[in-house]
């Protein structure tokens, strides 16, 4: 007999809420101490709706050791799962699926000098998570983070990338990351067009001072699918492959959430 669907989840409390922008929020629950995930996997998250449920992936944005599960998401007008989070307090209760999934793990690369996190909006989560792994600062050589956004006040985890050099696991490895923000939508950031155009141009290369090559260089890719699809097709342009199981590549994408 199939498990009852109240066995699939716990419900968990939520613990702070902060809203940075009129669409932008994070926010922390409770972690079952049987809870685990990978650094750039997902949670599914639901609330009660009626006689039914609603739930919504989002990647986790806490280390695999916190004590809790940081989220991020982006709130989009008219959307049943933003309708309840945007109302989400302290103290609220929100049901977590028991078990974390997604393949967008730095671990499959078997091979590779640099690591490239290409993300749009809240697809920084999960790279926010696996910056914070000690494992993936010794795994590669360079780290590289290029986060583009349509305007600056998106831009939220700015500060929160500064303070990795303080971090007691991480610090003294902090000197090879590279991080970018991008603004598409208005000047004054370094680089201000679409990422897809800044591989083919070069001047992400430039700009990180990375030059990206088979051999030594992998990218991840997690943001909004248009921009994962045509990212994943100017890597390939320029002579990269996906990463499969079986087929070792230089490429690893995932939709953001």
């Amino acid at each position: 007999m199939p498990a009852a669907p109240e066995a699939k989840y716990t419900e968990e409390t939520v613990l702070w809420v902060k809203h940075h922008t009129d669409k932008l929020m994070t926010f922390a629950i409770t972690r079952p101490e049987a809870y685990r995930f990978s650094a750039g996997q997902f949670s599914r998250l639901g609330f009660r709706d009626g006689e039914g449920f609603i739930w919504r992936a989002y990647s986790v944005v806490s280390a695999e050791y916190a004590d809790d599960l940081e989220y991020f998401a982006v709130l989009i007008p008219g959307g049943p799962m933003s309708a309840k989070l945007a109302e989400l307090k302290a103290g609220d209760t929100v049901l977590l699926d028991k078990n974390a999934t997604g393949f967008l793990l730095p671990e499959r690369f078997v091979d590779g000098k640099d690591l490239i996190m290409l993300c749009t909006g809240s697809g920084i989560a999960p790279f926010l998570s696996i910056l914070e792994q000690p494992e993936i600062w010794q795994r590669f050589e360079r780290l590289a983070l290029v986060h583009s956004v349509s305007y600056a006040d998106e831009l939220i985890f700015n500060e929160r990338i500064a303070q990795l050099s303080e971090h007691p696991l991480i610090g003294e490895y902090t000197g090879r990351l590279r991080f970018i923000p991008v603004l598409t939508r208005e000047t004054g950031g370094r680089l201000n067009r679409r990422l897809p155009e800044l591989l083919k141009s070069g001047e992400l290369s430039a700009a990180l001072e990375i030059p990206f090559t088979p051999a030594d260089t992998r990218f991840m890719i997690c943001g909004n699918p248009a921009m994962v699809k045509d990212t994943f097709q100017a890597l390939l342009d320029m002579g990269f492959a996906m990463h499969r199981n079986r087929i070792p590549g230089q490429i690893m994408m995932e939709n953001g959430f």
